[in-house]
């Protein structure tokens, strides 16, 4: 699938690099709970740092300043309008006009605070929801997607033998 190999190419330019996985969302909202999943996907195979900061990432700001990573990566879901568990990098400048998150604070907002204080390159991973109803179970695609992604994740950023 082309999608894969773009991903694939777009996130290999991290590899080897401090990286630091931040997942975003809650995971009683059905497709909402991405960023969470998957971190939960990734723990014990990959070599890159892992914060579930849930539903308040605004939490994490200091431990992430303190950690001082080279690369960012928030994971959230983001109704960027593509089909359902379609997976798009975004640069955070590009999250004010092109998506809208699914949360309260501005995943936007929470990183331009980690930039006033540290040097770190950010991206945004998004997974298009299908559905954030509370009570929702994740749907099929997104489960799909989360699976893909994770997969990507630990081959970009391997465990060190």
């Amino acid at each position: 699938m082309g999608t894969d190999q773009q991903l694939l190419r777009q996130l290999n330019k991290l590899r080897n690099s401090a990286t630091l996985i931040v997942g975003i969302g809650n995971l009683l909202k059905g497709d909402d709970g991405v960023g969470p999943l998957v971190c939960e996907q990734l723990a014990g195979k990959t070599s890159a740092e892992l914060i579930d900061a849930g539903t308040v990432p605004e939490n994490y700001i200091q431990p992430i300043i303190k950690k001082a990573p080279r690369n960012l990566l928030v994971i959230d879901a983001i109704d960027f309008g593509a089909p359902a568990g379609t997976i798009r990098i975004f640069e955070p400048e590009q999250l004010n006009s092109h998506a809208f998150s699914t949360h309260a604070l501005s995943p936007r907002l929470f990183v331009d605070m980690v930039c006033q204080s540290i040097k770190v390159d950010v991206y945004f991973v998004g997974i298009q929801p299908a559905q954030t109803q509370l009570g929702e179970s994740v749907s099929p695609q997104v489960s799909q997607a989360i699976q893909q992604l994770s997969q990507i994740l630990a081959e970009v950023f391997p465990l060190e033998e």
